[in-house]
């Protein structure tokens, strides 16, 4: 029964938001599309309660190329980019910042938690021009299944499956499966297997 009301709740939320899908697109087409995406994202962010994560829900399922029903999206989380993949049973905390990312099933993220496309988002060679116009690499980053990132993680890398980050770490190298680790830079500590 409960799930069945679950259901009906997702679909009833998706219909209440399905206005704010049709105007995004809608600006998207005179607009920036990422621009406009990002300040959808930001005006869900600010839906308080256990109704604003089903109508942050609803509005991702229907604006990211991927977004599962029964993932939890907290109070305060933003997302850059409408490529973003949240894979089943997602759970994400508060205050999140979330770039282009996939999220396998059963991710966990703590409160603040920044996930960020790449090491080399800024190019600093060229003293002569501001670093702002020297272009950058924003290459997707995909975190694997199971894995758990404690509050205030700062993510720049992908991160395989079953691993665990340390609250606070700063993930600037790519994490392989199964591994625990903690610090800044995060370093591997041991291995879950």
């Amino acid at each position: 029964m409960k799930f069945f009301f679950k259901n009906l709740f997702n679909f009833i939320c998706i219909i209440f938001v399905f206005p704010a899908f049709i105007l995004y697109k809608l600006l998207s087409v005179f607009f920036d599309s990422e621009q406009t995406f990002q300040g959808m994202s930001q005006f869900f962010s600010l839906l308080p309660g256990l109704i604003g994560n089903y109508l942050r829900r609803a509005f991702y399922f229907l604006s990211l190329k991927k977004c599962s029903l029964d993932c939890c999206i907290s109070f305060g989380t933003i997302f850059s980019s409408p490529l973003c993949e949240i894979g089943n049973e997602v759970y994400i905390g508060t205050y999140c910042t979330i770039a282009d990312v996939t999220l396998g099933d059963d991710v966990l993220l703590g409160s603040n938690v920044d996930i960020i496309n790449g090491t080399k988002q800024h190019y600093i060679d060229k003293l002569d021009i501001p670093i702002k116009e020297q272009g950058g690499e924003f290459p997707k980053i995909s975190i694997g299944e199971d894995t758990w990132i404690g509050n205030g993680a700062v993510v720049m890398c992908n991160i395989g499956r079953k691993c665990v980050i340390g609250a606070h770490a700063v993930v600037n190298k790519e994490i392989s499966d199964y591994c625990i680790a903690v610090g800044n830079p995060a370093k591997t500590v041991k291995k879950r297997i």
